[in-house]
């Protein structure tokens, strides 16, 4: 029995697959390849299944440790130590669970994106409002990559003007000439290098004791200024969860034409991508909470102190140039992810044909949206004597402060039953997104208090 539908004037799947649009046909025949795998078992087969399956979970979560992340996270240890951080991201695992999990289902029961849904369920204002909030954030983020990707190549000695460049029209070139299989295929291994940092912290030769006893003491540095701590942790969460994470992911589901029956297999993909976020990142707060806290000045350090202090430590040059290669990789996977879901979202706001797996003169205005928004951020970042420090963390403030409107829309989204049928959220999962939220609109709230009363 044929699995694709009859169309006029058709006599063959060969000719129904050529009156589909190309991005169509292509979705098809990757859906065809799963169902095989799923209805002929075996063991070979059920692994190439997964293997199928994953990938916006992954990509969404390494992808988190971006650029902006890993410096985030570097300069977070520098000034911290592992005390409280270390907790705190093992925390931020089941948090950055939670939200994405929730565009596994919307996008696999709706076939929709995120800003299509938007737009569709509460109209053309709150839809401008999101797009709005998700493009200027992507944009802010995607200057921090492009700072990664600067200052991890000037360690090579590459000049900024070439290695922003060159990323740039690399990143262009996927998105253009790929379809999407390909493109996340690339975008995975290139997450694979995102692993470097774990290695790395064994190097730094941590007291481990310490960092397990740090688990269960939340210990806060006396004579902290609660402005400064809580703009760190506003940091952390920003790179932790971001409004382009939920365009994202639900975007990607839907491109790669996830259902209902692959749930549970992005279910995992998503759990296995936040472990390994959490993992990554606190890698890197032990490495340089053990190498650089506590040094003169480390509260003032920015990334190219602590790659300095770097090569002036136990790691030495290797270690510094693994440490930069990491950075570059983090910038321009999250580069990749963050360029996709700008187009994705104006793509599906505007009603343009939208996928990876058009060809580029079918499709040309999606493509440039992404595109163009990466090289204004390219543009700012070769700005001469910008603050890359305090604009990387000033950025992953921002997209905290502009995140719990983005999870106020997905959680209506899925208590939606006319929506949603029988995958709407369970209570637990209501509850456990609506603390986030709460959780988002206190830090905000006590950091827009220091700011303006300084002296409380």
């Amino acid at each position: 029995m044929s699995v694709i539908p009859e169309l006029h004037g058709a006599s063959s799947e060969a000719e129904v697959l050529q009156q589909l649009p190309e991005d169509v046909r292509e979705r098809i025949k990757d859906r065809w390849r799963i169902y095989q795998l799923r209805h002929h078992p075996s063991w070979w087969r059920r692994l190439t299944l997964f293997l199928s399956l994953i990938g916006p979970g992954i990509l969404v979560m390494i992808a988190d440790n971006d650029a902006g992340g890993v410096i985030t996270y570097a300069q977070t240890g520098a000034m911290y130590g592992i005390g409280f951080f270390v907790p705190f991201l093992l925390l931020m695992i089941p948090v950055a669970y939670v939200v994405q999990e929730m565009t596994v289902r919307l996008g696999a029961v709706t076939h929709r994106g995120h800003a299509e849904m938007i737009w569709g369920r509460y109209g053309a204002f709150w839809g401008v409002f999101s797009l709005l909030d998700l493009t200027v954030a992507n944009i802010l983020t995607l200057v921090t990559e492009f700072i990664g990707i600067r200052v991890g190549m000037s360690v090579f000695s590459v000049p900024p003007i070439l290695s922003v460049a060159v990323a740039w029209i690399f990143l262009a070139g996927t998105m253009i000439f790929l379809h999407y299989n390909t493109w996340e295929r690339l975008a995975l291994w290139i997450a694979a290098g995102n692993i470097v940092f774990v290695p790395l912290a064994i190097a730094a030769h941590p007291d481990w004791g310490q960092v397990i006893a740090a688990v269960g003491n939340w210990h806060i540095p006396v004579g902290t200024a609660v402005g400064a701590f809580t703009y760190v942790i506003l940091a952390n969460l920003g790179t932790t969860i971001a409004p382009w994470m939920l365009f994202f992911q639900q975007s990607s589901v839907v491109d790669k034409g996830l259902t209902v029956n692959d749930i549970p297999s992005g279910q995992a993909d998503t759990a296995f991508g936040s472990l390994s976020m959490g993992i990554i990142a606190i890698a890197i707060v032990i490495l340089t909470g053990t190498l650089a806290y506590g040094h003169l000045n480390a509260a003032q350090f920015d990334i190219q102190a602590i790659l300095h202090l770097l090569r002036e430590s136990s790691l030495g040059s290797v270690g510094t140039a693994l440490f930069a290669l990491g950075l570059v990789e983090s910038g321009l996977i999250a580069a990749i992810a963050i360029t996709a879901s700008t187009s994705w979202a104006v793509g599906e706001a505007l009603k343009l044909p939208r996928s990876l797996n058009l060809r580029p003169q079918r499709a040309l205005p999606f493509y440039l949206s992404g595109i163009l928004s990466a090289g204004m951020a390219a543009l700012v970042v070769l700005i001469p004597q910008i603050p890359l420090g305090f604009l990387n963390l000033t950025v992953q403030v921002i997209a905290s402060i502009f995140m719990p409107a983005a999870m106020l829309f997905l959680l209506m989204l899925l208590n939606d039953r006319e929506i949603m049928g029988s995958y709407v959220n369970r209570r637990w999962q209501n509850y456990s997104a609506f603390t986030i939220v709460g959780f988002l609109i206190l830090a905000n709230a006590v950091y827009g208090y220091t700011v303006v009363f300084p002296s409380a």
